[in-house]
């Protein structure tokens, strides 16, 4: 008989989302007639913007006419997307990300839960509390987060408490972490990192030889002027820090899922079987190529009119449409 991963099981008992799910439909069913707006992450209320579409709607055309189109995407992606992300999202913030940096995918989510698959099992993972169950979940999984205690709590997790006492920005933790999961603007909290707490994260990093998983992919929604937009405006941070950014936040691309990866070639891990330093950057290439194909032609296309002027404005048009629902919030 085959036998299974009982992690998955484990993982599925602690599902968030299903008991918000139950708890919504015993509410619709008690009150038919009045109106439910759903917060989930997965619910786009806007169509795909315009220049989006056109996009699409050419790009299905070249793959019928035009030889190569319609091949297999590079494993890291097509250098007109990785070009203008690179041009948009970072050099024009002064960043010194180039396009081998880069991993396009479809969506965060994907490289998020599959990180782990070039860590040890054995790491200490810092984790805030409360967060997105993808991190938790995915750990569970691939049985890095220990043994489920009876206090309800992973015991390979420490959990960076994020509260109103703190301002939802957890301090440095006492006991020594060797991954730091950190998410912002934060989902659940929604709370932004001043540059002033990244920057304690960089340098605690950078002193204990540890690694920060930084989850940017609600960047698009930072208004205030002194809040980075990317954890490599941090000094350092090139060294310690892989970010994962999406464009189904600000671009709406919740049905079609794209996002990319942000692995700096400076950022290194240590292998106990062969005594050495190994380059994050050249390993997750590794692992793509064994596992993973980027997305297709056309998708990839759909993200690069993101950053032609039109799509620019379309953007912004999502973005303060989402705002000013918060603020009404």
């Amino acid at each position: 008989m085959a036998l299974i991963n009982s992690r998955v099981l484990q993982a599925a008992r602690n599902e968030v989302q299903a008991k918000i799910n139950k708890r919504v439909n015993v509410f619709k069913t008690l009150n038919p007639q009045m109106p439910l707006i759903c917060l989930n992450s997965s619910d786009a209320i806007l169509p795909l913007m315009p220049s989006v579409v056109r996009a699409m709607r050419r790009s299905i055309d070249e793959m019928g006419e035009t030889p190569g189109a319609n091949q297999v995407a590079p494993i890291n992606g097509y250098p007109f997307l990785l070009k203008a992300i690179v041009k948009n999202d970072f050099r024009k913030r002064g960043l010194k990300i180039g396009i081998d940096d880069v991993f396009v995918n479809t969506g965060a989510k994907q490289d998020i839960a599959g990180i782990s698959d070039i860590l040890c099992k054995d790491n200490r993972l810092g984790m805030l509390a409360p967060v997105s169950q993808i991190y938790v979940k995915s750990n569970i999984i691939d049985y890095r987060a220990g043994v489920f205690e009876q206090n309800e709590q992973w015991s390979n997790v420490v959990y960076l408490s994020a509260n109103k006492a703190n301002r939802y920005i957890p301090d440095i933790p006492e006991e020594r972490v060797d991954v730091v999961f950190l998410s912002y603007p934060n989902n659940p909290t929604g709370m932004a990192a001043s540059r002033e707490a990244l920057t304690q994260w960089v340098n605690y990093a950078s002193d204990n030889n540890a690694i920060i998983l930084f989850d940017a992919t609600y960047e698009a929604f930072i208004s205030d002027a002194d809040i980075p937009h990317s954890i490599y405006e941090i000094k350092g941070a090139n060294r310690v820090a892989i970010e994962f950014r999406s464009f189904a936040k600000n671009a709406g691309f919740v049905g079609v899922h794209c996002g990319y990866t942000i692995i700096p070639q400076e950022v290194a891990g240590y292998s106990l079987t062969y005594d050495r330093q190994v380059m994050l950057n050249k390993l997750w290439m590794q692992r793509q190529v064994a596992k993973n194909n980027a997305p297709s032609y056309v998708l990839q296309r759909a993200a690069e009119a993101l950053y032609a002027p039109e799509g620019k404005k379309e953007v912004q048009a999502n973005v303060d449409y989402y705002m000013m629902n918060a603020a009404m919030l």
